[in-house]
């Protein structure tokens, strides 16, 4: 069975327990997905579920795209996805609902960080900085020495410092199911999820049960 769906962010709240305990939960538009293609094993080398998600206008999409959904009568979708699947059950055209995920078990969730542009050491990676006196008055927030003089002569690749921070896919692992609302579309996952308000998510079955 396919536990995976594509769905957005819309934000975060709080619900309460039989405990008066506030949980903090993101709440995801999560489907309803279509399955738009069956992968198989003899055909393509692997097995997968393509499902495709959000309905927009026609002239939004490209004719191969246009004419990739209309083998099965779907209507215009603007997300594409796979979910990789031992044994695909579905059918092309078939519609999948959030009520594929219960309330009390875990799943992962894909997304894309929060752009943050160019940024420096102290807020990309943590450095402290250095001293706020003698003298330092413009290395308060410098990364200080990148490497060696004579040996090794240069800075290694990879070495942690300024640069281009976020707009990175992320995966949240093991998030706890607290709401499914199958009428409204609604998944609750206890925690925070990766990205923006209105930021695509994939939502697979936790690897780590």
């Amino acid at each position: 069975m396919l536990k995976g769906l594509i769905g957005k962010k819309i934000g975060m709240t709080q619900i309460f327990d039989e405990t008066g305990a506030a949980i903090p939960v993101t709440l995801i538009e999560a489907g309803p997905c279509y399955v738009t293609q069956v992968r198989t094993q003899g055909s393509d080398g692997y097995s997968a579920v393509q499902l495709g998600f959000e309905e927009i206008k026609p002239r939004r999409l490209t004719g191969g795209q246009l004419g990739h959904l209309k083998r099965t009568d779907l209507p215009p979708l603007r997300f594409l996805r796979e979910f990789i699947i031992s044994d695909p059950e579905l059918q092309e055209g078939d519609k999948v609902t959030v009520d594929v995920f219960v309330k009390g078990e875990y799943i992962d969730v894909i997304g894309t960080s929060k752009g943050k542009g160019f940024q420096g050491g102290v807020k990309r990676y943590h450095f402290r900085g250095g001293p706020r006196t003698h003298g330092q008055s413009d290395r308060l927030r410098a990364p200080g020495a990148r490497s060696s003089g004579t040996t090794p002569g240069r800075v290694y690749k990879g070495s942690r410092g300024p640069g281009h921070m976020g707009n990175h896919r992320v995966t949240v692992q093991k998030l706890l199911v607290v709401l499914v609302d199958a009428e409204r579309n609604l998944l609750g996952v206890r925690g925070a999820v990766p990205g923006a308000k209105g930021g695509l998510l994939l939502i697979k079955e936790a690897r780590k049960q």
